[in-house]
């Protein structure tokens, strides 16, 4: 439990009270604006991706981080800027290789590097509409980016129930993506590193839970964002009834 806590506050230790400060306003100024500037937040393999490229069919302008990182990274792989996801992650490796630590880090300053010039494009073209599709590890990129991304835009948690989640670390043992640890990689003695992953992964997925809900404006579970009705209307009209103050609370235990 300590450690779950410890992962929790490193990613996010003075968000939290800061952003139970600025709630109500932010949450006032946008529900009388137009949805112009949205963030998707959650874990890989929640649908951030998925529903990013539906709107980007429904006319929306769209910016992945992941691509952005990929470009940022594209000197070390094997594909350079046509790298994908998958090539990130053999890039990267499984967190008990040499080199995980030294390109987990490399890794989080080009996502905060990328993060931090999509935030300075809002700045200087606060007209411009625009839907960021985050990383999963976003929350470790600092308070003070992660400030500058709740005021500048609608933060929407894609919120994993915990059966969810369990699928989440199914998928990562049997296809991996880039995950940043952060220290959550924790092997006993004798045990193998799938072994630790399933043990571990957890921890680190109830850390980030907790921190998706510190950074949000806006939670929808990820069953309603799968129902076959669910299209781009409704999800927008959803963000729009929180925002309101007229949703629902859901849980997603």
């Amino acid at each position: 439990m300590w450690r779950t806590k410890r992962i929790w506050m490193a990613a996010c230790p003075v968000l939290h009270g800061q952003a139970i400060v600025e709630n109500h306003s932010q949450i006032m100024k946008n529900s009388s604006s137009p949805l112009t500037h949205l963030a998707l937040v959650g874990m890989s393999g929640t649908g951030k991706t998925f529903w990013s490229r539906r709107l980007a069919a429904a006319g929306h302008r769209i910016v992945s981080c992941d691509d952005l990182i990929g470009r940022r990274l594209a000197e070390h792989l094997p594909e350079g800027s046509r790298a994908g996801i998958n090539d990130l992650a053999a890039w990267m490796g499984w967190p008990d290789s040499d080199t995980y630590v030294e390109r987990e880090t490399q890794y989080l300053a080009e996502e905060i590097g990328a993060l931090d010039d999509v935030l300075n494009s809002v700045d200087e073209n606060p007209e411009q509409p625009l839907i960021v599709d985050t990383t999963g590890s976003v929350i470790y990129t600092g308070n003070n980016l992660l400030l500058r991304l709740r005021r500048k835009m609608t933060v929407v948690y894609f919120a994993a129930s915990a059966a969810e989640r369990q699928l989440l670390i199914e998928r990562y043992l049997s296809d991996p993506k880039p995950v940043l640890w952060r220290g959550a990689f924790q092997p006993r003695a004798g045990e193998k590193p799938k072994e630790t992953v399933a043990r571990c992964y957890p921890a680190l997925l109830e850390a980030r839970r907790r921190s998706y809900e510190v950074l949000a404006h806006v939670t929808i579970p990820v069953a309603e964002l799968r129902a076959a009705e669910y299209n781009v209307d409704a999800f927008l009209a959803e963000i729009r009834r929180q925002l309101q103050g007229t949703s629902t609370s859901v849980s997603t235990a």
